[in-house]
Formats: C-alpha cells, structure tokens, sequence
C-alpha cells in the first residue's frame, strides 16, 4: 500500500528564500531513491507567515522507511543538520504519514 508522507511547515518570510532552498535540494536527491512515486509542495503566504505542505508518495512502507534512512545519511554527507535550520529559522513542522486507500 503506498506511503504519503505530508509534511506541514510554517516560516516567517524572512526564511522563505532559505527554506525553498533547502526544498528543492531534498526534492532532487529523493527523486533518485528508489520506491518513489512523486511529489508535490504548496505555498501559501498569510500575513507575515509562510506555510508550506510537501506530500511524497512512496511505493509502500519499506520504500518509505528506506528513504528515511538515506535522507539522514545524505544530510550526514551535507553536513546538514535539520533540527538546527528549523531553529535557526524559526520554522515549525508537522509531520504524518498517510496511506493512499486507492491503491
């Protein structure tokens, strides 16, 4: 059964290049994982915030659970640490995992 995985953000503009940044580069490194299926991200702007959905759909549990650990290793590779770019940023996320009931 395919995985969505939903991710909920909200920034202050200030962070919006930043953010958007980052966004297109995780997009690109998980199109290469195997077991993706497609994504798509959604902005709205409202008052002096930014929220932004990004839904993944993988090919089931294991594809998902797969990506996870590749992401970590790669942003190890990046020397990337999220927890420390939300903070510095002042971004806030929210994060679930849906299961598409069509397929």
């Amino acid at each position: 059964m395919n995985q969505i995985l939903i991710d909920r953000f909200q920034l202050p503009k200030e962070a919006k290049e930043v953010f958007l940044k980052r966004v297109k580069i995780n997009r690109e490194y998980i199109k290469t994982i195997p077991g993706f299926l497609g994504d798509e991200v959604f902005l709205c702007e409202k008052n002096n915030n930014i929220l932004v959905v990004t839904v993944a759909k993988w090919k089931d549990q294991v594809s998902l659970q797969n990506a996870k650990a590749l992401v970590f290793s790669e942003y190890q590779k990046q020397n990337f640490d999220m927890n420390h770019f939300l903070a510095l940023n002042s971004i806030q996320i929210e994060r679930e995992i849906f299961q598409n009931l069509e397929t």
